[in-house]
C-alpha cells in the first residue's frame, strides 16, 4: 500500500500552494505598507538602498511571514477546502467509501511540513536575521537598545551576590557597587566601591576595575579592612547579563534562549518571562499548525449554499480570535502570576478542544 496515493499528493501542493501563495500575498502588501511608513525615517537619517533591502526587508519578510503562519494556515485550508466542497470533489471522495479520518491524512503531512519548517525559522534562521534587522532599526528608525540600568542585583557565583546603584553603558561604568560573600549563610566578605568599570580594551571576559575600593574580610570577631584606589579584578558578569534590549530574545535561537533563561534564573535574576514566553510560543506556534489545519478541515468539508464566503469569515474570525489570545495569555504571564509553559499553552488546549469538538460533528 503506498504511504502517498495520488489524491493525496494532489491534496497536499493544493494544501502548500494556497498557503504559500497566501504568505506571498500578505507580505507584499504588508512591505508595501511598511515602506509607506517607516520612508520618512529612511531618509531622514540616510539609510543605504543595500541597507533597506538585505539588511532590513530580506530579514522582515520571514520574521513577519513566521510570525502570522497561523493565519495563514487557516485561510489556506479554510480556501481550498471550501473549493474542493464546492466542486463536489469532497462529496466524490466520501462517495468512495473515503472516512474523515482517511481524508486528514494529507492535510496532516502538509501541517507537519509547515510546523517543521515554522520551528526551524523561529529557532535557527529568524534570530540570526533579527540581530541585523534591530540593529539596522536601531540606527535608521527608532532606537530601542537600553543604554542604562538601576538597582541591579544578582548572584554571581555560589553565596556571591553582587549589588550597582546606577550602570551607565556609554562608559561602561556602574556606581556604588558592592560584593557580599556567605559562608554557611554568614557573611565573611563585604566589598564596596565607588564605581566599577568593565574592561573591553584586553577583551578578556569578566574583567573590571574598582576605584576607591574598601574591602572587609570578617574573621570571627575579628575585622580586616583593605582600601585602595584602583584594582583589577574578575567578576563572573557582564554588562549583558543585566542590560536587556527591547525584543531581544527574538535574536537568540533555541539553545541560546534556554541556556539564557538558566543562567539568568541561577542568579535571581526575574526578568526573564518575556524569553521563556519566546521560547515555549516557538513550540506552541508550530504546534498550532495541526489544531487550526483540523478546525479549518471540519468547518469547509461541507458543502454550503452560500459557498465559500461563510467559510473564509468563521475561518478569519477564528484565526484571529487565536493570535489575540495568544498575545493576550502571553500579556498575563509578562505582568501577572501565569506560568509563561501556561499562558503560551492554553490557546491550543482550548483551541484543541474546538478541533475535537468540530471533528466529531464533522460529516464522516
Amino acid at each position: 500500500m503506498k504511504l502517498l496515493t495520488r489524491l493525496d499528493r494532489y491534496i497536499i501542493a493544493k494544501f502548500l500552494g494556497t498557503y504559500f501563495f497566501s504568505i506571498a500575498l500578505i507580505l507584499s502588501i504588508s512591505v508595501v505598507f511598511d515602506l509607506n511608513e517607516k520612508i520618512d525615517k529612511f531618509v531622514e537619517h540616510n539609510a543605504p538602498m543595500q541597507a533597506i533591502v538585505f539588511d532590513y526587508y530580506l530579514n522582515f519578510i520571514p520574521y513577519f511571514a513566521n510570525l502570522f503562519s497561523a493565519l495563514f494556515v487557516f485561510i489556506a485550508v479554510i480556501f481550498f477546502t471550501s473549493k474542493l466542497a464546492e466542486n463536489s470533489e469532497i462529496i466524490a471522495m466520501f462517495s468512495c467509501g473515503m472516512s474523515l479520518k482517511r481524508l486528514m491524512r494529507p492535510y496532516m503531512i502538509s501541517a507537519a511540513i509547515i510546523a517543521l519548517m515554522s520551528y526551524g525559522l523561529s529557532s535557527y534562521v529568524i534570530p540570526k536575521g533579527s540581530v541585523v534587522r534591530l540593529d539596522f532599526q536601531e540606527r535608521y528608525v527608532k532606537k530601542k537598545r537600553v543604554d542604562y540600568a538601576r538597582n541591579i542585583q544578582m548572584a554571581v557565583e555560589p553565596d556571591v551576590i553582587a549589588y550597582i546603584e546606577r550602570y551607565e553603558d556609554f562608559n561602561k561604568t556602574g556606581y556604588r557597587f558592592s560584593l557580599d560573600k556567605f559562608q554557611d549563610k554568614k557573611l565573611i566578605s563585604h566589598l564596596t566601591a565607588r564605581s566599577i568599570t568593565y574592561d573591553t580594551i584586553s577583551g578578556a571576559p569578566n574583567r573590571w576595575k574598582l576605584k576607591d575600593y574598601m574591602i572587609r574580610n570578617l574573621e570571627g570577631k575579628h575585622e580586616v579592612i583593605t582600601s585602595g584606589k584602583s584594582m583589577d579584578t574578575i567578576i563572573a558578569m557582564e554588562p549583558a547579563d543585566f542590560l536587556i534590549m527591547k525584543n531581544q530574545q527574538e535574536t537568540m535561537t533555541s539553545p541560546e534562549l534556554s541556556a539564557y533563561i538558566a543562567k539568568q534564573k541561577a542568579r535571581g535574576i526575574a526578568n526573564v518571562k518575556e524569553f521563556e514566553i519566546e521560547y515555549h510560543k516557538r513550540i506552541a506556534m508550530a504546534f498550532a499548525a495541526f489544531i487550526l489545519t483540523t478546525i479549518g478541515l471540519t468547518l469547509s468539508c461541507k458543502k454550503t449554499k452560500g459557498g465559500m464566503g461563510l467559510n473564509l469569515g468563521v475561518g478569519l474570525a477564528l484565526s484571529f480570535s487565536y493570535i489575540l489570545f495568544q498575545t493576550v495569555s502571553s500579556t498575563f504571564a509578562v505582568n501577572g502570576n501565569v506560568p509563561p509553559i501556561v499562558a503560551v499553552w492554553i490557546p491550543n488546549f482550548l483551541y484543541a478542544i474546538i478541533a475535537v469538538y468540530l471533528y466529531i460533528k464533522a460529516p464522516k
